[in-house]
């Protein structure tokens, strides 16, 4: 069955090489070949999941080497597949949702005279994800990890003519590659310290390596993942990442990029284990970046950013759980599954909304849309319910377990983890109400109308997930599926029980749900967004000033560190250089004028001359 491993990414390259190469003469038909050939990725997937589903743990991880990429001196890298418990997962959600995706954009890019090249680009981004998570060494996994930059900065930016639209993909690629630099410099230690970028040697030697080295590549990992995953300080490009069509907001947050950073940090499980230091980074930072993301998510009346600060938010969840180590490493994935179908539904439904108000982005201009929309409104609840952590629904299972490991870890952590999840129902129910309830609040002309099943249709199938995606913990599922990848869990230590945290995010999800139905359901919403508000309103509006910022402490200081670096290049390097130069020339600039060719100006030099010698000679004999 290995056999098969590569066309699962070969499939979707040879959809963006077809698209992107064939031009204009693939206008008809290249979309839809695109969307069938990450269906046929899926399928390969779920054959080799099933094929491997029934084996023993050890014969479920299988290497494939494709051929030697390229020898440098003692470093030998091969273009290498690695298919275990962990890519697999990932192949199914990326190829799942992704092919999910791609029949929603038959219906949404229709009209678009660019949907050839939309499609190529989607094409190029599912490639680049699947290569990034099936490789077997850090290198091929930096090869998909850059092919994923290139490809959320084509599709960001895809309507170009807009300025804001280029300006963000600008923006995503340029803090990408600050991350970026923190992977590559994690990768030129690993091969320092263990002579390899294969993942199998770096696990097995990071348990006897020095205690500061694995520090050092915990944190550059953990740039990394913060460039990728939108994590504080490098999360600011996120909310401008709405600029691409709905469906890129809908890849980019559910099956690919976001998630980039999450398997990063798990695949990196040995060095996190060796590196208590990094994991306590990973945790300060994931708990800041989920409070940040969700109290952003609370003052925005753009549906497409109260989902992008909730993906902030729920990335932060995952990255926590990684932070906890072997307690929350099967919980991260699992979340970040769960949150692949749930977030997914929302984002399209949002696509779906948008489409029936042309193309308005504000919730203010809603309300009362459950009538005229009715499957995307019971489509989009369940994806609600899931979030908010309802009970019985997928996101209930996934997200308690992080903020049960997170208190049993640090009390306080989880207390923040469990405000955080009050903070999203509060978020999420005013989306809700502002956009499906409440009374109608529609532009003049705007006549909302439910879409057409081939983007309804895989809301349908996204909602079923969103409810039924917690199976996976029936029995410890997905905990003991990956346990002979991440290691065993640890036994549960003495405290409150996992009974009593349900039932408090539980109490405290009402909670927020009661608050936005008081602030927001209660009363007329205005159809503009109110200036005189509270200063954590304009705050939060502003993103928790996170472009001043990054502006105050990185921008301002990197371009005055620039100009004083170019003062010296040119005084002081390049002085160096030309300095020898110009003072031969100044000297025989001076001494030239001594060779003017006048007789007399001769004469009078050998009666100067002559008249030095004598008295040259008068001080000698004096003396």
């Amino acid at each position: 069955m290995s056999n098969v491993l590569p066309f699962v990414i070969a499939l979707p390259l040879l959809g963006a090489a077809v698209l992107l190469i064939g031009g204009r003469r693939t206008d008809s038909w290249g979309p839809y070949l695109a969307t069938l050939l990450p269906i046929a990725s899926f399928v390969c997937a779920l054959v080799l999941f099933v094929h491997t589903l029934g084996q023993p743990d050890d014969a479920r991880s299988q290497s494939v080497h494709l051929w030697t990429w390229f020898e440098a001196g003692k470093l030998n890298v091969g273009a290498d597949l690695l298919y275990d418990q962990l890519s697999s997962l990932f192949l199914l959600l990326i190829t799942g949702v992704g092919s999910l995706i791609h029949v929603y954009s038959l219906g949404y890019m229709a009209h678009d005279e660019r949907k050839r090249r939309f499609f190529g680009y989607l094409n190029l981004f599912v490639a680049a994800m699947l290569t990034l998570v099936l490789a077997a060494n850090y290198l091929v996994l930096f090869l998909g990890w850059e092919g994923v930059g290139l490809a959320s900065y084509l599709l960001i930016g895809f309507w170009q003519h807009k300025p804001s639209a280029a300006a963000a993909a600008k923006k995503a690629f340029v803090m990408n590659r600050v991350g970026d630099m923190g992977l590559s410099l994690a990768i030129a230690l690993c091969f320092t310290t263990f002579g390899s970028t294969s993942f199998d040697v770096v696990n097995a030697g990071a348990q006897h390596a020095g205690e500061t080295t694995m520090t050092w590549l915990g944190l550059l990992l953990l740039l990394g993942a913060c460039g990728k995953s939108a994590q504080v300080p490098l999360q600011a490009w996120l909310l401008d990442a709405m600029e691409g069509p709905t469906p890129v907001s809908a890849l980019i947050h559910a099956a690919t990029m976001v998630t980039a950073g999450v398997y990063l940090m798990v695949r990196s499980h040995a060095i996190l284990d060796a590196a208590p230091v990094a994991r306590t980074a990973v945790v300060v930072v994931a708990t800041v970046t989920l409070l940040w993301g969700a109290i952003i998510g609370t003052a925005k009346d753009d549906i497409k950013k109260v989902l992008a600060g909730s993906t902030m938010s729920q990335i932060g969840y995952m990255m926590l759980a990684a932070g906890l180590g072997p307690a929350g490493y099967a919980f991260a994935i699992f979340h970040l599954l769960t949150h692949g179908f749930f977030k997914a539904n929302m984002f399209l439904g949002a696509g779906s909304v948008m489409h029936a108000m042309d193309d308005d982005v504000d919730m203010r201009h809603y309300g009362a849309l459950r009538r005229a929309m009715p499957v995307t409104f019971l489509t989009f609840a369940m994806g609600y319910l899931a979030i908010i952590g309802f009970p019985g629904f997928s996101g209930f299972w996934s997200k308690d377990k992080i903020i049960d490991a997170a208190w049993h870890e640090h009390w306080w952590i989880g207390a923040l983890a469990l405000f955080g999840a009050g903070i999203t129902a509060f978020y999420m129910t005013r989306l809700m109400l502002m956009t499906f309830f409440t009374e109608k609040r529609w532009r003049d002309g705007v006549h909302p109308h439910e879409s057409p099943s081939i983007m309804t249709g895989p809301l349908v199938v996204l909602a079923a997930l969103s409810v039924l995606g917690g199976v996976m913990l029936l029995g410890s599922w997905i905990q003991d599926y990956l346990a002979p990848i991440v290691g065993e869990p640890p036994e549960e230590s003495s405290g409150a029980p996992a009974w009593l945290i349900s039932l408090l995010a539980v109490l405290v999800v009402a909670c927020g749900v009661a608050l936005a139905w008081f602030l927001v359901g209660r009363r007329p919403v205005p159809d503009t967004a109110p200036t005189d508000v509270r200063w954590p309103v304009a705050v939060a509006r502003q993103d928790l000033y996170g472009d001043e910022i990054n502006d105050t402490f990185v921008i301002l200081p990197g371009r005055k560190l620039t100009g004083a670096l170019l003062e010296i290049d040119k005084y002081g390097v390049d002085g160096l250089m030309t300095g020898g130069p110009v003072a031969v020339g100044a000297f025989a600039g001076i001494f030239r004028k001594a060779q003017n060719g006048f007789v007399r100006s001769y004469a009078l030099s050998v009666l100067g001359g002559a008249v030095v010698v004598v008295l040259a000679l008068m001080v000698v004999n004096w003396q």
